[in-house]
């Protein structure tokens, strides 16, 4: 029988039309398919369009959103395809695999990087790969697919603004690639634990990132009220502590959590390869954040902080890998 599966539409490129302002999300779920009536083959449609917006309009609440439209049709689909805008997808993407875990059906988001109905575009591939992933019995988890890549959410980035090759999987191998319609599997993806949804996230993080000239009083600013940030930080994990360390002594005092990640986009951080790095880790509220993603590192956070925590579960819950989304050799979990 044919699997049955959902797609949910949010806007992005792949659903755009001219307009005189430009690129605009115009398409609904239901059109999108329109341009793929042989999708049908593969499998039974269902659409739902909650909401046509350009991806850098995506907020957490739109996460949340998403992550409630799963939970709700969960017992009446195999699996679920998520069209989405380019621009945020590494971020909605981690932020899923996070709000919904271990869901044991494929969740996959797709997009393109030129509209649907435009000559050349890449979003009919990327669909018919996507409705392939999701009927695929070897696949789980929150993915992305795009140019024949299958990526763990939690790894996604967008690297390039044009090429077709937009995404890559940071620190970590692909799942899968797609070649003429068929899946050739590199990790096979098995619920490990049992199914979780969470709708809610602190919207109280941000992303701070650290720059030849700035002086103690713009981080400090920039940390006021937060209940959180991920600061990406020079190579391994370096950055001017003699400057900085009032601030950081101000934000342990405040119980500011502070994940520490890396401007480079390979390798992952390691505070103690130098002392610029390693005077950090005598701070309770500052997360190493090793190889993950800044994208990654964001939503945890703010997945982590939705509820009241004291510092040692903050770290248990960051360092316990979700979806290969963290590798930590010197953490017990």
């Amino acid at each position: 029988m044919k699997k049955k599966i959902l797609l949910i539409g949010t806007g992005g490129t792949i659903a755009c039309e001219i307009t005189k302002d430009g690129l605009k999300p115009e398409f609904n779920a239901d059109e999108l398919i329109e341009f793929m009536p042989r999708l049908k083959d593969i499998c039974n449609i269902d659409c739902i369009c909650l909401f046509n917006i350009d991806s850098t309009s995506i907020t957490p609440a739109h996460w949340c959103q998403i992550a409630e439209s799963i939970r709700k049709n969960y017992a009446d689909y195999d699996g679920f395809v998520i069209t989405h805008g380019t621009d945020t997808m590494a971020y909605s993407a981690a932020a899923l695999s996070y709000l919904v875990q271990n869901p044991g059906k494929p969740v996959i988001l797709t997009g393109s990087q030129r509209p649907i109905g435009f000559d050349g575009s890449d979003a009919k591939t990327n669909l018919r790969d996507s409705f392939i992933c999701a009927c695929s019995d070897k696949l789980c988890g929150v993915t992305v697919v795009f140019d024949g890549k299958v990526i763990s959410a939690t790894r996604a980035k967008k690297t390039h603004t044009k090429s077709y090759n937009a995404f890559e999987s940071m620190n970590f191998p692909y799942i899968a690639h797609i070649t003429d319609g068929r899946i050739n599997h590199y990790i096979t993806l098995k619920q490990t634990a049992s199914r979780a949804f969470f709708n809610r996230v602190n919207e109280n993080v941000a992303i701070i990132k650290i720059f030849p000239s700035m002086k103690a009083q713009q981080l400090n600013r920039m940390l006021e009220g937060l209940s959180g940030a991920v600061i990406e930080s020079y190579g391994t994990g370096g950055m001017p502590i003699g400057i900085l360390e009032p601030v950081l002594e101000s934000a342990q005092k405040r119980s500011v959590i502070i994940a520490i990640t890396t401007q480079a986009e390979h390798g992952g951080s390691d505070l103690c390869a130098y002392a610029a790095g390693c005077g950090l880790k005598k701070y309770p509220n500052i997360i190493e954040g090793f190889d993950i993603t800044t994208e990654a590192a964001l939503a945890k956070l703010m997945w982590i902080l939705s509820d009241n925590k004291d510092i040692p579960s903050i770290k248990r819950l960051f360092y316990t890998p979700v979806q290969f989304d963290i590798f930590n050799p010197d953490y017990a979990i």
